[in-house]
């Protein structure tokens, strides 16, 4: 059950805009005072809803402009497959996220890397990594739209009054 208010709400959504606001600017931005404004921060951290605060990179500055869906597709579905796979991808730094899916594709990664053969440089630690059945990849030819932020006005529009 979510307990968040819509002051709650409010900081979140602050903090998913900019996470260096201090205390100060974030209170005058949500309505609320710095210290109840800092204990809910420290209530929300605690309570999960807040796992990191971080720097999002500009991917292409730093040289690694490709992305790539990879569609990833098994005969194994035992526990064992899964722990061994499961931990050889989140070791992998290219992937960013790593979805088990419903459907003809088993699981979803998403994957950026430099260039081609960053990428078949990957393919072969994946294929290495586990037994596949299949592997499929779909590169990105341009990114319309990303965005880290959630939308809280569904959580908050469902907040009494």
């Amino acid at each position: 059950m979510i307990s968040l208010d819509k002051f709650d709400c409010a900081i979140l959504a602050a903090l998913q805009a900019d996470a260096t606001l201090s205390i100060a600017a974030l209170s005058e931005k949500v309505g609320l005072s710095s210290t109840p404004c800092w204990k809910r921060v420290r209530r929300l951290e605690d309570e999960g809803y807040i796992q990191a605060r971080v720097s999002i990179i500009n991917r292409h500055k730093v040289g690694l402009p490709v992305t790539v869906f990879v569609s990833v597709r098994t005969t194994e579905h035992d526990e064992k497959w899964l722990t061994t796979f499961a931990e050889a991808v989140t070791n992998m730094p290219e992937v960013q996220e790593f979805h088990r899916m419903s459907g003809d594709v088993d699981y979803l990664l998403k994957v950026v890397t430099n260039d081609i053969d960053g990428y078949d440089r990957f393919y072969k630690k994946l294929i290495k990594a586990a037994r596949l059945s299949g592997v499929s990849s779909a590169f990105s030819m341009e990114q319309i739209k990303s965005t880290t932020a959630l939308p809280l006005d569904l959580v908050s529009q469902r907040l009494p009054a």
